[in-house]
């Protein structure tokens, strides 16, 4: 993976020094120019390159003399998804993000990810793996290894894959195993930061201790799930439904093996010859507004469940979202052999 700022220069870089950058980045090739403070002033390809020396400018000369001054760009934080979704429909495959101080912290790569979601995404990864013992006596459940990667790593890479860059683990029992694993994600253009439970704090109590996130919407997610999720469409899917909470869900089909008789007080109404029924199931993904998280108490045992409950009572909207891809929970000796069969066929 390229680091970001491989894709940046100074504007009184000298025209061959870019080239030269140019040339590394292959096909790939743009650069990012920035000012002593590290703020965007313009972007330099070939083409403009070629244009330059065509005009007279020599290759001694500084990039502020060939730039293009008013390059497009995703602003962190911002609500836009549509925004994003046109620029990558216009193939615009390099972008780079500024803060708000107009500061480049990122490089978006439309061809090594699928989209740039504004979303901080909470990791539940603090859990003991009871039911996975013999295996998690020393080492922390979500790094058990799924195929090459531990659990956790196939669900942050997926949540990467959608541009998700700022997350968050909370970690308790052998979560300094996590820390030293993940580490603090610079290297892969990642921000890592780790909320420690003193004591148990439930499925989602943790998140209470947060109070710095960068986007409105946040996702809580357990740690030990491995699936293949769309998150761009879950997240349009939130969006268009102006939802307050959506919970991913599972379908579960139960056909009924006999006629299936509807009645009242005794009377025969209708019925139904071998139906089939669909029951949802709590996934342990959730996507919320950022106002959600208010409701959790600080310093308490909760869970995602109760936070559910208490906004379905404040008449909060709490939408379902019907997984149709991949997912398992990894939680017993028969789903972590299920994982290690599957992860050679599931389509990430």
């Amino acid at each position: 993976m390229v680091h970001y700022k491989e894709h940046l220069i100074t504007i009184e870089t000298p025209i061959r020094d870019a080239l030269q950058k140019l040339d590394i980045l292959a096909r790939d090739a743009i650069v990012f120019v920035v000012d002593d403070q590290g703020r965007l002033k313009g972007s330099l390809t070939d083409g403009d390159v070629r244009r330059g020396l065509l005009r007279g400018v020599t290759i001694d000369e500084a990039v502020s003399q060939i730039i293009q001054q008013n390059p497009r760009y995703i602003r962190k934080g911002s609500r836009d998804i549509y925004k994003i979704i046109e620029y990558r429909t216009q193939n615009f495959r390099i972008l780079p993000v500024i803060d708000a101080d107009d500061k480049v912290v990122n490089i978006v790569n439309f061809r090594n990810i699928r989209s740039y979601l504004p979303i901080d995404a909470v990791i539940m990864a603090g859990g003991r793996g009871q039911r996975l013992r013999p295996l998690t006596d020393s080492m922390p459940k979500p790094l058990l290894k799924v195929g090459d990667k531990s659990i956790m790593e196939h669900n942050v890479d997926r949540l990467a894959l959608y541009g998700i860059d700022d997350f968050w683990f909370s970690v308790k029992y052998l979560g300094t195993q996590i820390e030293t694993y993940f580490g603090d994600g610079k290297e892969r253009n990642r921000s890592i930061q780790y909320i420690w439970e003193d004591e148990p704090l439930g499925t989602i109590g943790s998140v209470s201790k947060i109070d710095n996130f960068r986007h409105e919407h946040v996702l809580v997610s357990n740690s030990d799930i491995l699936t293949n999720l769309d998150y761009e469409a879950f997240y349009l899917d939130f969006l268009e439904k102006d939802a307050d909470l959506a919970v991913a869900t599972i379908p579960y089909n139960v056909s009924v093996p006999y006629a299936v008789l509807e009645t009242s007080n005794g009377h025969v109404l209708n019925f139904k010859e071998k139906p089939t029924y669909t029951y949802y199931s709590n996934g342990g993904i959730y996507l919320m507004k950022r106002s959600v998280l208010d409701f959790i108490p600080k310093g308490e045992h909760f869970n995602a469940t109760d936070l559910m409950e208490r906004l379905i009572a404040e008449n909060k909207k709490v939408v379902s979202y019907p997984l149709v891809g991949y997912w398992l929970d990894v939680g017993k000796h028969e789903d972590f052999e299920k994982a290690q069969k599957d992860i050679q066929t599931i389509k990430f």
